[in-house]
């Protein structure tokens, strides 16, 4: 692929991540907790900026952290067996989201185990200062792992093929795209929208953003299969 091709790509690629709704659900319960308890409005955007900042940080980092192993293993050129098991891997990630990304029952309680999810309500809860939003903010990106992989394998794998320059460019169009979730509820909650009403939306959406994310996931893995693995495979011959 040329340079705007893989950049297009990995835009694509991260706008699943996007889809994906446990850093939104700890954002949500920040700003609850934070409005709840009275602070100010330049209190709670401070602490809500944090949490952002922390999770753009993390994400930035395990991007970049994979593209470097990639870059060590196989230089600028991808063998295609690498291309076959991540394909196979974001195939096996997708279905796992239809099948297990949310539990049943009305809500939005995801597939984490419960303990972590008192542990991230607690954390929440007791948020008062910059820093913990920050904690906050790493903590949520790294609980979401199992299920980013994908996204991150492949277009890490999609980045170091491209030149120095703009794998840089291509980290940052990642970021951002694969954060666009949560800078959206991060700037309804700062311009005062009602955290009542994001809810709302969440829960009558949720089984939409599960087929949607567990699909384009499928979609995915089939597409760069055919399309690098096939492909490559028949022009060898």
């Amino acid at each position: 692929m040329d340079i705007t091709s893989s950049l297009a790509a990995v835009a694509l690629i991260a706008l699943i991540h996007a889809s994906f709704q446990l850093s939104v659900s700890v954002l949500t319960l920040l700003g609850s907790h934070t409005i709840g308890a009275r602070m100010s409005h330049k209190k709670v955007l401070s602490l809500i900026s944090s949490y952002v900042f922390g999770a753009t940080t993390m994400t930035l980092l395990i991007v970049s952290f994979a593209s470097l192993i990639f870059l060590q293993a196989f230089g600028s050129e991808v063998p295609l067996m690498a291309w076959a098991i991540a394909c196979a891997v974001v195939l096996g990630i997708g279905i796992a989201v239809w099948l297990f990304y949310y539990r049943k029952g009305a809500g939005t309680s995801l597939w984490i185990s419960r303990g972590f999810a008192r542990h991230l309500t607690t954390r929440s809860q007791k948020t008062t200062h910059p820093t913990e939003a920050f904690s906050l903010g790493l903590t949520s990106v790294i609980g979401e792992l199992v299920f980013i992989v994908p996204t991150v394998v492949l277009s890490a794998l999609i980045l170091i093929g491209l030149p120095s320059g703009w794998q840089m460019i291509g980290l940052v169009v990642y970021t951002l795209f694969s954060l666009l979730g949560l800078l959206i509820v991060w700037a309804l909650i700062g311009s005062g929208y009602s955290l009542s009403s994001i809810q709302k939306w969440r829960e009558a959406n949720k089984r939409f953003l599960q087929f949607s994310s567990g699909g384009a996931l499928i979609v995915l893995g089939f597409f760069v299969y055919v399309t690098r693995v096939i492909a490559e495979a028949a022009g060898a011959m």
